[in-house]
């Protein structure tokens, strides 16, 4: 039998603030553009806090809260709903997000930085992403529905992966491209079958669609002008979209996204450096090295050295 959920406890009132509390993960302070994959288990956070966590948002972080068993109360913006498992809810970045579970509650919550999964997987996983994380909301399978045995199996696959790989080790990547493309599945079915209301003006997440843009065109060193464009949006908006989910601006995220990529090429690649700054667009080697070093403060021979394995390792 399903437990009921707990009574709300009473808290001290909140000191008044323009903005909710942002976290990487609840509870914890995090770089907001930090290239961040995670999962963990529901109860092993919701516990900590009697069942019940608060209202805030994740800055240019999406989630997916997976609940196989028990029941959950449930705020996304505006909207609050209470259901039961199996139950998937779709949290786009920056969206106000709460829940209170019950003590046999059972699942996963998976928390990414969609740049992560959109990086070199072409323009499925993309759209995946654009049309999972298009609007904040949630997705009740039928409990005997065969896509409930698949998610969880693959829920169950990324946690052990999670919990046994090492930073560098691509298979949880791949895990949690196979969850969206599932998730995204799903939620196009329920829609076709009418089981989910449409939202008014079949509103698209403009930052997941920035993050997926940005994926495909980094290396070209497009203005920011011209990504802002191609979203049907003025430079400044795009600058207020991107610095209220992240932080950051968006040539800041364009300048991380490069860096990331010059330093696992580095670290990978056994090519001269000016050939790597040729691939990653740089016209100037020179440049890049003086691009490389604001970033990292490193040089990127003094980087590849400091990351190789010591002599007699092998990997």
């Amino acid at each position: 039998m399903t437990s009921a959920l707990p009574a709300p406890r009473r808290h001290r009132r909140r000191t008044p603030s323009s903005a909710l509390p942002a976290f990487s993960l609840y509870g914890e302070a995090g770089a907001p553009n930090a290239p961040l994959l995670h999962i963990e288990s529901i109860h092993s956070r919701s516990r900590l806090y009697d069942w019940e966590i608060h209202a805030h948002v994740h800055q240019g972080l999406h989630q997916v809260l997976w609940l196989r068993a028990g029941q959950v109360e449930a705020v996304l913006d505006e909207s609050r709903s209470l259901g039961q498992g199996p139950m998937a809810f779709v949290i786009p970045p920056g969206v106000a997000h709460a829940f209170r579970f019950s003590p046999d509650c059972d699942g996963y919550v998976f928390t990414v930085n969609a740049t992560l999964l959109a990086e070199g997987d072409g323009a499925r996983v993309g759209d995946a992403l654009q049309a999972l994380f298009a609007a904040p909301r949630a997705l009740a399978p039928a409990a005997d529905a065969p896509e409930v045995a698949r998610l969880q199996a693959l829920f169950d696959a990324l946690f052990a992966e999670h919990e046994a790989c090492g930073d560098n080790d691509p298979v949880p990547g791949w895990l949690g491209r196979a969850l969206v493309w599932r998730l995204a599945q799903l939620d196009r079915r329920d829609a076709q079958a009418g089981t989910r209301r449409p939202r008014a003006g079949a509103l698209q997440s403009l930052y997941t669609r920035w993050v997926v843009l940005m994926e495909s065109h980094y290396r070209e060193h497009w203005p920011v002008s011209r990504y802002a464009e191609r979203l049907g949006l003025s430079t400044e908006r795009l600058n207020r979209m991107v610095r209220a989910e992240t932080g950051c601006n968006a040539q800041a995220l364009l300048h991380a996204r490069l860096a990331r990529e010059a330093c696992r090429r580095l670290v990978h690649v056994a090519a001269p450096v000016s050939r790597l700054a040729f691939e990653l667009g740089f016209q100037d080697p020179a440049y890049f090295c003086r691009f490389f070093k604001r970033q990292t403060g490193l040089s990127p021979s003094d980087y590849r050295q400091r990351t190789q394995p010591p002599v007699g390792v092998q990997g």
